[in-house]
């Protein structure tokens, strides 16, 4: 099998894989705040602590996958073409 074919087939089955997390799994967990909802911050003794709210996801700790964000805006303007 030539190289190329091999490479087609590898993003092929990695963009379908993509594709069903984001339709089976809309939501992955915020980057910035790693899914807590706040950022950690530590005490004069070294201590873990809450810090402030994350302003990313707005303290779900949950944020839209690009996928499905692209996913949800092709198929508004879609919907706003046809009507």
């Amino acid at each position: 099998m030539p190289p190329i074919v091999l490479a087609i087939a590898c993003l092929f089955v990695v963009t379908l894989g993509y594709s069903a997390l984001c339709a089976g799994s809309p939501f992955g967990t915020c980057r910035k705040c790693n899914g807590f909802g706040f950022a950690m911050d530590t005490d004069r003794k070294g201590r873990p602590k809450r810090g402030k709210s994350c302003s990313r996801c707005k303290a779900t700790g949950k944020r839209i996958r690009v996928g499905r964000w692209l996913f949800n805006r092709a198929q508004r303007i879609y919907r706003e073409g046809t009507h």
